[in-house]
């Protein structure tokens, strides 16, 4: 899968700006500021009908203006698509696939696969469990459609339930048979979940092991561990095991919404003794391991996006990342970097075509 050509319109920085780019490397280069990142998350756009930066749409458009644009314009599998996604102050967002407009953005994710390596995803590393959960989910998500509106159901019936906590608390009132309702359908959708989940670490973790230790030289030892409720005991007994508790708090406090991933180092949690280049290097393992998954279910070779990945990282560890790179096994390839002169001289060493655009 390829993206020929980008057009932007009104879209954060840009007024209008259209790429022709190169089937395998992408390069743009500029000073910070000038929007690099900013054609990187269009991208991204494309293929998640939203930003990976910013969740607030509107922010998205250009200061002044009523409206943005993207096209882009793809071959997948010998086929031409065009997509196209727009937003207009005051009214939804519309993704278009060749002309015709999604009923559900649900229906389009993991049709145009990509993976986005950023100084963003130190997120995963920092920040609390949901920031974790979403990174499962979005690559379950890519190539399964099912999970997606199993977790949209199962989200819908959790605020129905703390709802009715809530209800009952202020109404100083209690009722079993309706909460058993909402009980029943968390389980199922829950356990759904938690099984696709499971199932998905335990492929992936060996593919992040992998990696990790390709980018290392084998140096250091790392590990993902899958927590959940529901390794415990079946969420239908959790719930009702809780239900004094959750009468007090108002809210569900098990469920596959309290599930995490712990991201260790030497058998310590690498936000507390990884250095910034082993951090680094954990959360590009990561997302490349998510490209390897993606692809194998696929059959696709997802769009790869590295923003800005050079910084914080030692010339060997580098090195190591662009001879990953530099195989057939990748598709088309996007790096953005401050500086121009660093990033030819790592994709000279590339054996594959590339093109250089410099923003200014």
């Amino acid at each position: 899968m390829i993206l020929k050509s980008l057009s932007l319109l009104n879209y954060k920085n840009f007024e209008s700006k259209t790429f022709a780019f190169n089937e395998k490397i992408n390069c743009i280069v500029g000073n910070n500021g000038i929007g690099k990142t900013n054609v990187l998350d269009a991208i991204y756009h494309l293929s998640f009908g939203k930003s990976y930066f910013n969740p607030v749409a509107t922010q998205n458009i250009k200061h002044d203006e009523e409206f943005f644009v993207i096209n882009g314009d793809y071959e997948k599998e010998e086929k031409l698509e065009k997509v196209i996604v727009s937003l207009k102050r005051g009214q939804k967002k519309v993704i278009k696939r060749n002309g015709k407009a999604y009923d559900k953005f649900s229906e389009h994710i993991g049709f145009l696969p990509l993976v986005i390596i950023s100084p963003a995803d130190r997120d995963l590393i920092i920040e609390g469990s949901t920031t974790r959960r979403k990174f499962i989910d979005s690559v379950i998500s890519q190539s399964d459609n099912s999970y997606l509106n199993t977790l949209i159901n199962y989200n819908k019936i959790l605020t129905q339930r703390n709802a009715l906590l809530k209800y009952f608390a202020l109404n100083h009132t209690f009722n079993k048979d309706t909460l058993d309702v909402y009980n029943s359908q968390l389980t199922d959708f829950g356990t759904k979940i938690f099984e696709k989940r499971d199932a998905f670490l335990q492929e992936f973790i060996p593919i992040f092991k992998s990696r990790y230790e390709a980018i290392s030289n084998g140096n250091e030892d790392v590990d993902l561990n899958y927590h959940s409720d529901l390794f415990d005991d079946d969420l239908h007994t959790l719930l009702n095991k809780v239900i004094n508790k959750d009468k007090a708090l108002q809210y569900t406090s098990v469920g596959i919404h309290k599930d995490d991933l712990h991201f260790n180092i030497s058998g310590h949690p690498i936000k507390k003794f990884g250095s910034q280049g082993q951090q680094k290097s954990f959360l590009i393992a990561l997302k490349l391991a998510q490209f390897d998954f993606i692809k194998a279910q696929s059959g696709v070779n997802p769009i790869l996006l590295l923003d800005d990945i050079f910084d914080k990282l030692d010339e060997q560890r580098v090195s190591q990342i662009i001879k990953l790179v530099d195989d057939e096994n990748f598709g088309q390839l996007f790096i953005s970097d401050t500086h121009g002169e660093r990033t030819e001289n790592a994709v000279k060493q590339v054996h594959q075509s590339y093109e250089i655009f410099k923003l200014e």
